[in-house]
């Protein structure tokens, strides 16, 4: 388990801060100051076991009108990596990237960027820029000219100007289109020019707030690989703020799992699969099957009133647990070769698999195969030791697991409203 926490979901509206954003970015590169004499320097240890920390945040609170959205929350962000902050709407995740980027002022805690506390340091001041959900290129200029508008701002020699341009243009995949009106592009394709814009003033640090969620399923795919190259080639910290799994889990170094303005879990996206520390990361992340069990001893656990072999130690003996089975993870069976057995209550063809709810006395188990079983046929379920992961309760525990009422377009209702919320 990766324990980097020592923990933070409201408006971010790009409207009101692309421009201010580009101007402020380019204002760095007129400025040459010293930091010493404005900044405090009661620093954490800016490297740890190797890793250089670009951004520390220690015991970050913030209110909105009365209503607590970061709850006292500590991390840490590495230099050249891509970490991902996700969580539903409401979580946090938006607020602590405005904290970063110097457009909230947190209650309490610091913020300290390359061990110097910059709490008051205006937005134009931090190597930080943004890419934001909603584009707003400038509809009057073409690509050629809002990639290099922050550097005209900045009075930036026109020799320069064409070979960055180019640069950036090369980078995101998109020479040939210096000329192109930007209102005839496609999402994706004003989403790279956006990026490009954002990278030309050589940031530290690329904030992105949710910038796939106006694509379709292919394109935001497609995007996923693109930024995630991006990041590698430029070797500039990413932090990006997603309510999508499937973004956070094939982009990220490391994820941060945020739910009610704090930090539930932190660590690779294997880790965070693989190993849930509680009943919401595990259903938030993917699906999961989630049951109340007894740890009787190391290794055994009981729960669905059996008693099954698992690789877990460490619990008190009869300790109340949550106990985790992945879809995936089950075998089906003949019922009189299985562990457990149970009733199907529904099927759906999934293209590379069939998604079936089986009914196993009472509780509504969710099973991913690539056999067809029929409704109401009686099957068996085996699971292997190592397909049981053991979970301490949390206040999470009995609010997930149970796909009594699972419906795809009910688990994805929020999803809708979630540009309103953060």
């Amino acid at each position: 388990m990766h324990t980097r926490f020592f923990v933070a979901s409201a408006a971010f509206h790009p409207v009101f801060f692309i421009l201010k954003e580009i101007l402020c970015g380019m204002k760095r590169l007129n400025e040459k100051q010293d930091l010493q004499g404005s900044l405090e320097s009661d620093q954490p240890p800016s490297t740890v076991e190797g890793k250089t920390r670009v951004i520390t945040l220690e015991n970050i609170s913030k209110s909105f009108d009365g209503e607590m959205v970061l709850d006292d929350i500590s991390l840490y962000i590495n230099d050249k990596e891509f970490i991902t902050f996700l969580g539903p709407s409401g979580c946090g995740k938006t607020t602590t990237l405005r904290i970063i980027g110097g457009f909230e002022t947190p209650d309490s805690g610091d913020v300290f960027f390359d061990g110097k506390k910059i709490n008051d340091l205006p937005p134009h001041k931090r190597q930080v820029n943004t890419v934001f959900q909603r584009y707003a290129l400038f509809p009057h200029l073409n690509v050629y000219e809002n990639i290099a508008f922050g550097l005209r701002i900045a009075k930036v020699k026109e020799s320069e100007i064409k070979d960055r341009v180019s640069e950036m243009l090369k980078l995101v995949n998109l020479c040939g289109f210096e000329k192109r009106d930007v209102n005839l592009l496609s999402g994706g394709q004003q989403q790279r020019v956006a990026i490009a814009r954002a990278l030309i003033n050589k940031p530290k640090v690329l904030l992105l707030d949710e910038p796939l969620a106006a694509l379709d399923l292919k394109l935001r795919k497609d995007m996923q690989l693109e930024l995630k190259n991006i990041q590698t080639k430029t070797g500039i910290t990413f932090i990006y703020v997603t309510h999508d799994q499937e973004e956070a889990l094939s982009m990220s170094d490391t994820v941060v799992v945020m739910a009610n303005g704090k930090i539930q879990q932190i660590g690779t996206p294997t880790d965070i699969y693989n190993e849930p520390v509680n009943a919401f990361v595990a259903d938030f992340i993917g699906e999961s099957n989630i049951l109340d069990g007894v740890m009787l001893e190391d290794y055994k656990v009981l729960f669905a009133s059996q008693i099954f072999e698992c690789l877990d130690k460490g619990f008190d003996k009869n300790e109340q647990v949550d106990v985790v089975v992945r879809p995936e993870d089950v075998d089906v069976v003949a019922p009189e070769k299985g562990m457990l057995t149970g009733v199907v209550s529904s099927v759906t063809f999934k293209g590379v698999h069939y998604e079936i709810i089986v009914d196993i006395g009472g509780f509504k188990w969710m099973i991913q195969t690539t056999d067809y079983v029929g409704p109401d046929e009686t099957i068996g379920l085996y699971i292997e030791p190592d397909a049981i992961h053991i979970m301490k309760k949390s206040e999470f525990s009995n609010m997930f697991g149970d796909y009594s009422s699972f419906s795809e377009e009910l688990d994805h209702l929020s999803d809708i409203e979630e540009d309103i919320e953060e």
